[in-house]
Parts: structure tokens; sequence; C-alpha cells
């Protein structure tokens, strides 16, 4: 059997005679010390997981005086706990992620309080069971079908941006479920725009991270805000093409955005701003989560060839992908657990912020109204109490014999408590399934001389893109 620790294995020959290092995919080292105020808002705005100290990594609770105020880092499970779901009455999002969020996503699911949210949430929710989830597998299969076939037509051995494949393949995926009538907009451009959008607006300003009037200019985001136009028009077409065909009294696919619509006629339903605000939040944030997911479970397996092999394996023992179905889904453990330590490694939400409404307590630290308190998965995810060897990629941490020790805490992905993410199973189906595709017809390397970097942006994602190098199998 291939070796499951997760090393870099070199040629035989060159084995014999040097011992394999261990290698571990790239990060930003942990920081001895902490930044200075100006260093902490360039860092927050450059790349936010630049920001964490040793100590982050070492210790369960890490309080801390900044010039954004008063932060406290909570990396025990059993405070996270306490934070999001015991107590998660008392703490609100973030004002920081909200500022980030609100002007692309308005004041959907992600960034809505109180009854607003749970408004919301019960709209959204009859859309996202399991048995409505799995009922999309075949619209997802034959997504992942047309990625292989449009990658069939490309000469072996050719270039491609696998992050940018990924990102057009969900949208594609979200045109054949969420949204069944189209986007109303190529992918391909919708992509682009996104991407632009996350890249300025995303960035935290230093204004917003201080806590400023919003009234005062966020210089250097003009070019997010004329992306943003793009993508906010193909919002309203969509909405406007599904509105004309319930008018005509034509029968409408039982997807979300008819569950969205049918809500906003409902006593106490959805506001029109609302119904708007959830469209984009899934175009955007809802496929930007799957496609950084399969970016870095592409990349890792490139990382380290001898589990690449394992999953190969799986596959090809699968039988046809093209009928996956869930009893099959149910057999690709491997492919699961590569594709949750790609989850591990590079969450794609990095930070989740709460602001207290009362004083509370937390792990025996006392907080206030004032203080940002922080649970990163980044952090949490690579936690020297928490997991053993965090820095390294080994997918055997979710095989089916260890997945149970993990505790739910220490490990959050999609978040928990209340707010966790609706689409989590929608997203973890559609990663398994494409990723099962791609395995079972191509090989990918990462192209010589590229460097990888995660940076964050909303999301955690490969910066500029990731070049590899597509091979048939």
């Amino acid at each position: 059997m291939t070796s499951s620790t997760g090393l870099d294995i070199e040629p035989e020959t060159s084995a014999r005679l040097h011992p394999v290092a261990p290698r571990v995919p790239p990060a930003p080292p942990p920081r001895e010390k902490p930044l200075g105020g100006i260093g902490l808002l360039k860092a927050l705005r450059t790349n936010p997981i630049t920001i964490w100290t040793r100590r982050h990594f070492e210790e369960p609770i890490v309080l801390r005086r900044t010039i954004i105020g008063p932060m406290c880092v909570v990396s025990d499970p059993g405070a996270i706990k306490h934070v999001l779901v015991d107590n998660a009455k008392n703490y609100r999002k973030g004002v920081l992620q909200t500022r980030v969020l609100r002007p692309g996503l308005g004041n959907g699911l992600l960034t809505a309080e109180g009854e607003r949210w749970r408004g919301q949430r019960r709209a959204l929710a009859p859309a996202f069971t399991p048995r409505l989830i799995e009922g999309f597998q075949p619209a997802m299969v034959s997504m992942a079908v047309r990625l292989i076939e449009r990658w069939r037509a490309l000469p072996d051995a050719s270039p491609i941006d696998a992050a940018r494949e990924m990102t057009h393949v969900t949208l594609e995926v979200l045109e054949r479920t969420i949204f069944s009538d189209g986007l109303a907009s190529e992918p391909a451009s919708l992509a682009q725009a996104i991407t632009r959008y996350l890249d300025t607006l995303g960035r935290v300003h230093p204004f917003d991270a201080l806590d400023l009037p919003s009234w005062l200019p966020r210089f250097g985001r003009g070019n997010g805000r004329e992306t943003l136009g793009i993508f906010d028009r193909a919002v309203e077409t969509i909405i406007a093409r599904r509105r004309e065909l319930l008018a005509r009294g034509e029968e409408a696919p039982r997807d979300l955005l008819t569950l969205l619509l049918e809500a906003q006629t409902t006593e106490n339903g959805l506001a029109p701003d609302e119904v708007k605000a959830n469209i984009a939040t899934f175009i955007a944030a809802g496929h930007e989560t799957t496609a950084n997911t399969l970016s870095w479970s592409l990349f890792l397996l490139a990382f380290a060839p001898e589990w690449r092999e394992r999953l190969e394996r799986e596959i090809d023992e699968a039988q046809d992908d093209v009928k996956l179905g869930s009893s099959s889904l149910d057999r690709l453990v491997i492919t699961k657990a590569v594709i949750e330590e790609a989850l591990r490694l590079y969450p794609p939400a990095a930070s989740i912020t709460r602001q207290p409404i009362g004083e509370d307590e937390i792990a025996g630290h006392k907080v206030t109204s004032k203080t940002r308190v922080v649970i990163s998965p980044w952090v949490l995810h690579r936690h020297r109490r928490l997991w053993n060897e965090p820095e390294r990629f080994d997918p055997s941490r979710f095989l089916p014999d260890k997945r149970q020790r993990i505790d739910r805490f220490a490990y959050l992905p999609f978040g928990a408590g209340p707010r966790i993410c609706i689409g989590a199973g929608f997203a973890l189906q559609e990663a398994i399934i494409i990723l099962a595709a791609i395995t079972r017809h191509f090989r990918l390397d990462l192209s010589p001389g590229h460097e990888v970097r995660p940076v964050q942006r909303v999301t955690l994602r490969p910066q500029g893109g990731l070049p590899m190098i597509l091979r048939r199998r």
C-alpha cells in the first residue's frame, strides 16, 4: 500500500540515497510577536491570515487590545460551543464582516440579524433538505461530464487555470440546480465579475477595520463597484425573468428561486431586497466555497501523489461515474476524506467574528460589547493542541475509523450552531461528484515555477489562480 503520511514520495532510486523529508502545503508562517497598529491594518487589507502569531496556534484563548479594539481569539472547542451554540443569542455577526459583505450581498442570510435572519432561514430551509439535495445529483453529474468533455477537447498536457475551471463548473451547477432557467450571464463572464468584486470590495478597508462612519469614502474600490454593477444587473435579470414566467401562469422549476419568490408573497414573507440579497449570496458566496474547495483539493493531490494514487484506485473501483448515486457516493470514503482535509487546511471562511450584545464570560475571560470575538478556522484547524502535525496534508484523519475522534467544535469548515452554512450538504456532495469525475479521467500537476499562496478575500483562495498541467490518465 502507498504511504498515508501525506509526505511527498520521491522516486525509488532517489529515496534509497536520500530519506524523504517531511513537506507541508504552503501557509504563512506564524509570527513571533503581534503586529503593531499600522502593520495590523495593512495585513488585514492585503491578507488577513498573515496576522496570527505562534501563541494563537498554541493557546486556547488569546485576549489582546489592538488598534481596532479588544480582540478575543477563541480556539477552545468548549468555548467555541458556548459562543456559537449555548449562548448564541448573545452574539451577533461582527461589524467588520458585515461591512465587507453587505455592499455585494445585501441584507441576506450571511449578514441579516434577529427576526430578519430567522425569517430568511425558514424560507430557505425547504430547498436544502437532504432529500432535495440528493435529488440534485443528476444535474451535478451532468455538469461534471460537461467539464470532462470540455477538457477532452484540449491537447494532452495542456496548461489550464484550475481555479478558473472550478469556478466555471460550480456556476454551471448552480445554473442547473438553484436557478434552473439560467444565470442571465455566461458563467465565464459572471465568474470574472465575482472574482474582481472579491479582489476589491472583498478586501478589508482600514476605515472599516477602525469602524469609521460609512459615509467616509473608501478609496481604491472603484473597480469593485463597477464589477458589482455587472453582478447586480445579472441578479435583477434572473428575478425579472422568473417573475414573468410566474405571471404568465406557466409552471416554474421547483428550485431555490421559486421558493424565494413564493416566500415573498406569504404573510410575514421576504422583502424584495431580501430575495435579491439571497440570490446574490448563493451565486457569489455559494459557488465560491465549492470552487475553492475543489481547487485546493486538486492542488493537494498534486502535492501528495501517493494520495492521488489511492484516490484513483477508489474511483476506478466505483464503476461508472455518470451513474453516481447516494449509495455509491457513500463508498467514496477517500474522496470525501481528501475534500475534508482540504477544507481543514484551507477553510473557505478563514475567520468567523462575533460581537457580544451583553457582557459574557468565555472560558474564564470577560468580554464586553466592544470585544471582537474571533473564531478562526484557519487557526483552529492548525492548532497544536487539537491536531497531530496540523500543518501536514493527511486525509487519513477523516477516514471512518478516525473521523469520529475529531471534536465537533475543532473542525468548522461550514461554521456551527444556528448560523451553520445552510448549503454545506449541497457543497460537499457537489465537490465529491466533481472531484471523482476529474480523477477518473485526468491527472493535474502544478505548473513548474508557480508558487501557490493562500490569500483571504472573503473566502480563502489561491492568489493569482492555480496554473496546472492537465494530463489524461
